[in-house]
């Protein structure tokens, strides 16, 4: 078999192939298997030029492993030097297979890429400049090694059955949870205890947003096709939400976690922002819009510690507002990812429904005044998932430390756990062990907690922190980070006052002298 130099790698990348490297392997990922990948296209596309065996190994089972060799056209010698994918440098294909620039990138310090709004007088297509990343501080050898320990550690994983599903002890009890506190919530309804029953309502959404994650991670029956059904009949049909955009949105999320110019899960400009990086205006590669950092997001930022939990009991309606336009553009989408086609339809269906059954509830309260109490108490009484989720990232870093980082490094640098009790753990739906979960994404929930215990014997050995803090000190550290970014947009507002001052005060003194 053919061994392909990096070079001819960077030259392939740039002719417009989607080249991989998968463990020893180089892959050619077809444009078609791309616009059809399950995870989305994006998820392929901030591997190309990259080793991605990691990455591949903790999202496929084994049957789709098989399968994905036969994209292979040579080898690589290991380890190999990673070339920077061009979506990180704002270059995409077209649908007639021509490069566009989509944003300009800026190199900042000794590895880190972020992207703006492009500039008018850009290059026509990537140049190979642009794929060489900027000399790591990190040891490619150090992290071939950590690399290497985890393929042993997720071997161990699996031998331990920690994929196995355990339906009536592991979910058995969830599900039990759920009916339970759907029923409070009906019987309030019927005796017109409307607040009691839109609490509890909102408690049902909370609760079944944790197996609706598992379910897109296909981590409940591994099979995509069940997975995927039970995940709409869950967070469409129930919960008014796309599993299909969540899935595409949380993919990314867990690729290249805490990038500020990637990760959609702490792009949250206006109305948020975690690094002052935000204050450049970013393009973000998801959204594939401009995270304005205009006079609106300086407001918001600027009091954002003080807003947080305010935001966050409201962010339910920004989920709506991400779902919705997603199935519109998949309406008018010819190049569906695989099932897209019946798994829309059901979707479509389901938001249908959640809306036609939510309405009625909304209706039977007797008044517009108890109905849109009702409304604002449900979506409220939701909101703990969205603390734990933001809990578990928004503490850790958001620096770009380039692609030479190993994937279990990325992880723990950028993810932390929450202690708790095991007693409480149904509260935060097994998702306190976010480090675990990174990890192994696939894994069934309720055996995370056996599996932490191995994650952290590999962070020890490897001379890695395996980052984890109690309820209040994560809350602590999450307000700390929100008041230090807006303490600097305020001195940001203040040297811009010195000197529009300075300027008036200048010109006033000319003035008088004339």
């Amino acid at each position: 078999m053919t061994v392909w130099s990096r070079d001819e790698v960077a030259a392939r990348i740039l002719a417009g192939d989607h080249l991989v490297v998968y463990n020893d392997l180089l892959l050619r990922i077809p444009a078609k298997w791309l616009d059809q990948h399950p995870g989305g296209a994006l998820s392929i596309l901030h591997f190309v030029g990259r080793d991605a065996a990691d990455e591949i190994d903790s999202y496929h089972p084994d049957h789709v492993l098989d399968l994905i060799r036969r994209y292979k056209v040579g080898t690589v010698a290991l380890p190999w030097k990673p070339l920077v994918p061009p979506v990180m440098s704002g270059w995409v294909k077209t649908n007639s297979n021509a490069w566009f620039n989509e944003a300009s990138s800026v190199r900042r310090g000794k590895t880190e890429i972020l992207l703006v709004p492009k500039r008018p007088d850009g290059p026509d297509a990537p140049t190979r400049d642009l794929l060489e990343p900027q000399p790591s501080t990190l040891s490619l050898d150090d992290q071939a090694r950590h690399s290497a320990a985890y393929k042993e550690l997720h071997k161990r994983v699996r031998d331990a059955g920690l994929y196995n599903t355990h339906y009536l002890s592991g979910y058995g009890p969830e599900v039990l949870r759920y009916t339970l506190l759907a029923s409070i919530s009906a019987y309030a309804y019927a005796h017109a205890w409307y607040l009691t029953s839109a609490v509890f309502l909102g408690l049902v959404w909370q609760q079944l947003t944790f197996i609706a994650h598992d379910l897109g991670h296909v981590s409940v029956t591994h099979n995509w096709a069940i997975d995927r059904i039970l995940g709409i009949l869950v967070a469409d049909w129930i919960g008014g939400l796309s599993i299909g955009w969540w899935v595409n949105n949380h993919n990314v999320h867990h690729l290249v976690t805490n990038h500020p110019a990637h990760d959609p899960d702490i792009e949250h400009l206006p109305f948020m922002a975690i690094s002052p990086v935000f204050f450049n205006s970013l393009w973000s590669s998801y959204y594939k819009r401009t995270l304005r950092f205009d006079r609106f997001a300086q407001f918001f930022v600027r009091h954002q510690h003080r807003v947080f939990y305010i935001v966050l009991a409201l962010a339910r309606f920004n989920l709506y507002a991400n779902s919705y336009p997603f199935l519109v553009r998949k309406a008018f989408d010819t190049k569906r990812a695989r099932g897209g086609r019946w798994a829309w339809a059901l979707e479509v269906a389901g938001i249908i429904f959640y809306w036609y059954w939510y309405t009625r509830v909304l209706a039977g309260c007797g008044s517009w005044k108890a109905g849109l109490a009702y409304f604002l108490v449900s979506h409220i009484a939701a909101a703990p998932v969205h603390v734990q989720i933001v809990l578990s990232h928004f503490g850790m870093s958001t620096e770009d430390l380039g692609q030479t980082e190993s994937f279990p490094d990325r992880q723990l640098r950028t993810t932390t756990d929450v202690i708790c009790p095991d007693s409480l753990s149904w509260i935060h739906g097994g998702l306190q062990l976010q480090v675990t979960h990174h990890f192994f994404p696939r894994l069934p929930r309720h055996n995370l907690k056996a599996a932490s215990l191995l994650v952290k014997e590999f962070a020890r050995e490897q001379g890695l922190v395996y980052a984890e803090f109690g309820w209040i000190n994560c809350n602590q550290d999450v307000l700390g980070i929100l008041q230090g970014v807006a303490d600097q947009v305020g001195l940001v507002g203040k040297v811009a006052d010195a000197q529009v001052k300075d300027v008036l005060e200048k010109m006033a003194h000319f003035g008088g002298k004339k």
